[in-house]
Parts: structure tokens; sequence; C-alpha cells
């Protein structure tokens, strides 16, 4: 381990012991060594005994620096691990980081465009327009064409501090697994590696304009959302260079009260962005936290969604659509059989769970929800009941999963944010109820049968040969099997005469010997004897020399 390893290390140590998270562990899962170590630290001393454990945690995030941070706010959205106290806490964790010097800045964009920056840009703006853990954003003008851009470049060195950093809590998530055993509810070995998914995405800007590229395309003319345009020859590794938009960001409400925007249709159209990645285009924003989304200036009568930061996307199976937007469906008819059902025709839980157990969690658990007026009803908490229901039936909650309802629980905050009276299920039913008719039934079939025409169409002048070829290799097949069957006749036929030949030699030669000893005329005897010998010769000579045939 390097000097600096040893450096951070201690820093966690001191920042662990000075918050006294060691102490948050149950008594009887606090290791020796745990307590060994804070006797040799003694001027380390728990700083915050009257904190509650949350906090205590949020704070030492806090202190530990950004990869800290953005790994606070991931735990923040896991509801199904977390209490409800604790998950709130982490929720107030900013990523507002001091800027990097702007001398680093210019070295590292000239360093990825392997050219000076005056070349390509006018008016580079030295003092950041944001900075945050990952990477800072400066604006600038294209000389190509006079277009306001901004250019996102990581920080210095920020790869090497998080596999640090990732190396560090990987150690400690393998301590506490041992520490909890196998059958903890934290996991905490899984979500560390959920979130080394997670933030190894955001440190790959090429993969980040790949992303937002891919999600304009599919919002290409839309009323609803923009996606900026990327400048993909200007993208790296390092660094991207994007369209600049002037828009007020969703968390001004006092700047989209200004502008007069309808707030009932914005945030109703935010239900739509969400289900229309998701179910229409299965793919996401995964991210969409109030500071990557933001609104248009333009038409605030009829607004639009602009959409920022495409580090985090999510993609779902075809068969996890269709069994979230069932569950949906079958929570909202109260039909918590079928909720059931659809656990287990998915893989979620076990196909040997009892069925009417898990029908009954799910109502203890959803039926008083429908105490509460329809658009009080949160799709994100449903969502999280139920997976916190499927923990007890032993399932393991798949990462896409857990990034499709991180998304829902923030597009519910926003919406009802926005305009409180919203009601999402009578936004979202419909474009559920639409989808599953999709995918199963008559039009389902129509849509296959057009998607595969195309193929079916270019094979069709085939067929005949291919009609030819089968009947062929049928008819070959046929010959074959004939030809094995009268060999296996023949083999038959002659076991069964080798059999009854050599039974007969028996019979005669056992006659024979009875015969004379009777005293009966010895040439019968003689003649029944020889007779028996011969038929055995003919019989042993006649028996099939293997059993191939």
């Amino acid at each position: 381990m390097s000097t600096s390893s040893f450096r951070r290390a201690y820093q966690v140590i001191k920042t662990t012991l000075h918050f006294g998270l060691d102490e948050l562990l149950p008594a009887k899962l606090t290791p020796w060594y745990f307590r060994l170590l804070r006797r040799c630290l003694f001027w380390l001393t728990n700083q915050h005994k009257t904190t509650a454990g949350g906090e205590r945690l949020k704070l030492a995030m806090q202190e530990l620096g950004p990869v800290y941070i953005k790994f606070g706010q991931m735990l923040s959205t896991r509801r199904d691990l977390l209490t409800d106290e604790w998950a709130n806490e982490l929720s107030m964790l900013q990523d507002r980081v001091p800027p990097f010097s702007t001398a680093l800045a210019r070295a590292a964009i000239e360093a990825e465009l392997n050219a000076p920056i005056d070349s390509l840009f006018d008016d580079f703006d030295d003092t950041p327009l944001a900075s945050a853990s990952i990477s800072q954003v400066h604006t600038a003008t294209l000389k190509s064409n006079g277009k306001a851009v901004v250019l996102k470049v990581l920080r210095p060195d920020v790869e090497d501090k998080v596999s640090a950093d990732l190396h560090l809590m990987k150690r400690v998530a393998s301590l506490l697994d041992t520490l909890l055993g196998p059958n903890n509810r934290l996991r905490p070995v899984e979500v560390i590696e959920d979130y080394r998914t997670t933030i190894e995405g955001e440190l790959n800007l090429k993969l980040e304009a790949l992303n937002a590229i891919k999600l304009r395309n599919n919002f290409l003319n839309s009323s609803i959302l923009y996606i900026p345009y990327m400048y993909e020859e200007l993208c790296f590794t390092r660094l991207i260079v994007m369209e600049r938009i002037d828009a007020v960001s969703v968390s001004d409400i006092t700047g989209l009260k200004a502008q007069g925007t309808n707030f009932k249709l914005l945030a109703e159209r935010g239900v739509q962005v969400f289900f229309t990645q998701v179910f229409r285009d299965n793919f996401f924003h995964a991210d969409m936290h109030p500071g990557n989304i933001f609104v248009s200036r333009e038409t605030p009568n009829d607004p639009k969604y602009i959409g920022l930061d495409f580090g985090i996307m999510g993609t779902l199976t075809n068969e996890d659509k269709r069994y979230l937007a069932e569950n949906f469906l079958a929570f909202f008819n109260r039909d918590y059989r079928r909720i059931a059902q659809l656990y287990i025709e998915s893989g979620w839980v076990s196909p040997d769970t009892d069925i009417s157990a898990f029908e009954q969690a799910v109502k203890v658990v959803c039926e008083p929800m429908f105490h509460k007026p329809l658009n009080e009803i949160s799709f994100g908490h449903v969502l999280l009941e139920l997976f916190r229901i499927a923990r007890r039936f032993d399932m393991v909650v798949q990462p896409q999963l857990v990034l499709l309802e991180k998304t829902l629980l923030y597009i519910e905050g926003l919406g009802r944010q926005l305009y409180p009276q919203l009601d999402l299920w009578q936004t979202a039913k419909p474009f559920l109820e639409d989808w599953v008719a999709e995918q199963v039934g008559p039009k389902a079939l129509y849509q296959k049968t057009k998607e595969k025409l195309p193929y079916w169409a270019d094979k069709l002048p085939e067929l005949p040969e291919l009609i030819y070829d089968n009947l062929k290799v049928g008819r070959n097949f046929v010959n074959s099997q004939n030809q094995l069957l009268e060999r296996y006749l023949q083999q038959q036929r002659k076991t069964h005469k080798s059999h009854f030949l050599l039974i007969t030699a028996a019979v005669l030669v056992l006659s024979g010997v009875m015969l004379f000893t009777n005293g009966i005329t010895p040439w019968i005897t003689h003649t029944c004897i020889a007779g028996g010998v011969i038929t055995w010769l003919v019989g042993w000579l006649s028996r099939p020399r293997s059993g191939k045939f």
C-alpha cells in the first residue's frame, strides 16, 4: 500500500471514530480489533454522541469528500436497505465542491483536444459555470459556427482518487459482510459493487456523450423533452462539448411562476417523459434530480423539459417492463394474488415461494394505502414496499430495478412539488394499459408479424428450395430409419431362431439322459442326445455375431 493510501485510510479511520460510526454497530458484532483500535487512537474520541445515527453518517460522508458524498446520495435511494430516517438524512447530501484552478482546467481541455483552446473556441470563460465532485463546466463559443457551448472536463487525477476510495470501500464492505453474516439485509459488498459500476460510468465522458445522442434521437421533435446537441467530434473520455441551453432550473419555482409556466401540464409531462423512456424506448435517464432538469423559456404555456448529465442511464429487459407494468395495474386493481404471481413468474422470487403467504404479505402492506386519495398514492413507494416485502421472500433486487425505483421517486417528488394535486395514476394508467395491450393479444401479434415481415419477405424467394431440401433431408432420414429398423428385425429373427434351437437342444439332451436312466433302448437315448448336440451346434453357429444393427 502506498503512502497516499495509508494517509487516506487513516483519514477514513479518523472520521469514522470522530463521528462514532463504529459505535452504531451492535455490541455483539463489534470485533475485538475495533475496540483495540479505539483504545490505541484514544485522542480520536466520538464528538457526536448525542447525534442520531443517520445524521452522523451524513456528516462523516461530507467530511470524507466527493466520492463518499456521491456514495451517500446513491445509498439514500436504497430504501429497501435503509430505514426512512437514515435515507432522508443521506438524501440531503449536496455535491458542491470548490472549483479547481483555471490553469489546470485549460491544460486538461487542451490535452484532450490536442490543440489550443483559442484555436477552436472564442470567449472561453475562465470562471467555471458549475463545479461538482467529478467534473467542472466552462462556457465558450465555437469558432466554426458561433454557437454557444459548454465544456465539461474531469477533475485532475479524479480517476486515481476514485479508484483508491473504491478499493478502501471494498475492503470495509468485505469486513462488514463477515461481521453481519451471510444473511444480512444490508449486503455491503453488493452495494459497493453497484456504486462502482455507477461512478465508473460517470468517469467516462465519451460514454455520457453517446448516451445523450441516443436519448436526443429518441425525442427528436418531441414537445415534452429536449436534449442538447453533442459535438461528437469534440467529445473524449475526459472532455465533452455540448450545446449551451438557456433555461430555468426546475427547482426555481419563483422563476417558473414569473414566466407564466403551466405547472399542471409541466408536472404531467414529467410523468410522460419517465414512462416514455422506460416503456417505449427502454432507455431512461437514471439521475433525474432537480440539478439535472431544466424548463425551456419558450412557450411557458406549453412547457418543455430539458435534460442534462447523462452519465447514469438505465435499461430493463422486456420481461421486467411487462411485469412492472402489470404490477402497477394489479396494485391499483387491488389484485394482490396477481402481484404475487408476477413476482414468481418473473423469477424475482423463488418458484418455491408460498404464493398465499406472499399474497397476504402484499395485502397487509398495500391495502392501507387505499385509505388515501389516488392523487396521494406514490408509485415509487408502492414499488419500494413491494420490493421490501419480496426481500422477506429472498428476492435480490437487481441494479436496474433500483435505478428505476430511484428515478420514479425523483419524478414523483418533482411532479408534486410543481403541482401538489398531480394524480399520477390518472396520468400513467392509460399509458400502462396501452403498453400492456401492445405486448399481448391481437395487437401485439400484428405488431410482431409486421416487424418480422421484412425478414420473411427476404427469405420468401428461398422458400421452395428450403422446402425441397427439407423434404430431401426428411426422405433420407426416413430411409435411414427404415434400414436401421430392417437390420434390427433381422437380428431379432436370428436371435429368436438361435434361442429356439438352443432350447430344443437342451430338451433333446435332457430327454436322452432321462431315457437312459430308465433303461430305455440305448439307440433311442443316443439318438436324442446326438440330436440335441447337433441342434445346439446349429443354434450356436446361427446366433448374431454382435449387438450392432
